[in-house]
C-alpha cells in the first residue's frame, strides 16, 4: 500500500501506518500540481488539508486511489461526486480540531471587545493611552452563531461560561433537537439583529457565498463584531472592509479568505482597516490540534485501506 501526503501534518502520527504502508510525505506538493500528479500512480491513499484540489483531473491520475483523508473537516476542495463515482472514500477528521477553532473564536472575540492589546509602541514611547483603550466585556452580550454544528456548540459552551447569551441560526437542524436547549433559535435576520458577536460556522456553497454582504451587514447591530473561521467567500470582504472603515462594525477576525493563500493584491482591500485581525487559516491548527487531526486522519485512512477491496 502507498499513501501520499501533500500538505503538512504531524510526522509522528504517520508511524501509525506501520511498515506495510509506504508513506510519501511532501508538503511542497500542494504548490506543485505537476509533481503531485506525477506522484499519484500506484497511490492508494491521499492525505490533504484545504489547499490541495482533489478534482476529476487529479482522480484520473490516481487509478488505484481508494481513500482521501482530510486533515480537517471542510470538503469544498474535494470533488465528492467524482470520488463517489470512482469508489474513493472521503474521510474528514471530524471533531479533531473543534477545540482549537472554538478557542480561536473566543480569544479573538475577547481581544476585539477589549481593544487594549495594541498599545505596546505607545507605551514604549512614554504615552499613557488609558481612555483610548477602555473596551467592553463579554458578559451579558449575545454570541450569534451562523450554523450550529459541533464547533459552533463548543463556542457556545465557552461563551456561556463567560456570561454570554447564545443565539444561533441553523435551518438544517431540527427545532426539536435537544441541542437547542438554552439557545435562542433564530432566523438569519433575527440573528443579525441580536448578535453582538457573529461567528460563522457554515460551508461555502452557492447558498452561503457572500452570505454576509452589504444587506446583512446593514442589518447587524452597530458596533457588532464578525468572526469567520469557516470558509472564505461566506463574507463579502470589500463590504466588510468598508463597514469597519466607516465604523459601522466594531471589529472583525478573518482566518479564511476568498483568495487563499491571501496575495498582496487581494490583501489590499484590508490596508488601513481598523479593528481587524487577519490570520492564515490556522484557527483549527494548534500544536495539540495538529496531533489530534493527524492521528485521526491516519486511523481513518488505514481503516479505509483495510476495508477496501483488493
Amino acid at each position: 500500500m502507498r499513501v501520499v501526503v501533500s500538505e503538512f501534518m504531524d510526522t509522528e502520527a504517520l508511524a501509525g501506518f506501520g511498515e506495510e504502508v509506504e508513506v510519501v510525505h511532501d508538503p511542497g506538493l500542494v504548490d506543485d500540481r505537476g509533481a503531485l500528479i506525477a506522484a499519484l500512480p500506484g497511490t492508494h491513499g491521499l492525505i490533504v488539508r484545504n489547499r490541495t484540489q482533489v478534482d476529476a483531473a487529479l482522480l484520473e491520475a490516481a487509478p488505484d486511489l481508494r481513500v482521501v483523508g482530510r486533515l480537517g473537516v471542510g470538503l469544498d476542495n474535494i470533488d465528492l461526486a467524482s470520488c463517489k463515482a470512482r469508489g474513493v472514500k472521503v474521510c474528514p477528521a471530524t471533531g479533531a480540531n473543534t477545540l482549537s477553532v472554538a478557542e480561536y473564536v473566543i480569544s479573538t472575540a475577547l481581544s476585539l471587545l477589549r481593544g487594549a492589546y495594541g498599545s505596546k509602541a505607545a507605551m514604549i514611547a512614554g504615552e499613557w493611552p488609558r481612555n483610548a483603550l477602555i473596551g467592553g466585556e463579554a458578559s451579558g452580550r449575545v454570541m450569534g452563531l451562523v450554523g450550529y454544528g459541533g464547533i459552533a456548540r463548543a463556542v457556545a459552551e465557552r461563551a456561556r461560561a463567560l456570561g454570554m447569551r447564545i443565539a444561533a441560526h441553523d435551518p438544517f437542524l431540527d427545532a426539536a433537537d435537544p441541542v437547542w436547549q438554552g439557545v435562542e433559535n433564530c432566523t438569519l435576520p433575527e440573528l443579525l439583529a441580536r448578535a453582538d458577536i457573529l461567528s460563522l460556522h457554515v460551508p461555502l456553497s452557492e447558498g452561503t457565498r457572500n452570505l454576509i454582504g452589504p444587506e446583512a451587514i446593514s442589518a447587524m447591530k452597530p458596533g457588532a463584531i464578525v468572526i469567520n473561521t469557516a470558509r472564505g467567500g461566506v463574507i463579502d470582504e470589500p463590504a466588510l472592509a468598508r463597514a469597519l472603515t466607516q465604523g459601522r462594525l466594531g471589529g472583525a477576525a478573518l482566518d479564511v479568505f476568498a483568495t487563499e493563500p491571501l496575495t498582496a493584491e487581494a490583501g489590499k482591500i484590508f490596508e488601513g482597516v481598523p479593528n481587524l485581525i487577519l490570520t492564515p487559516h490556522i484557527a483549527g491548527v494548534t500544536d495539540e490540534g495538529n496531533v489530534r487531526v493527524s492521528t485521526v486522519t491516519v486511523r481513518n485512512v488505514k481503516e479505509a485501506l483495510a476495508d477496501a477491496p483488493a
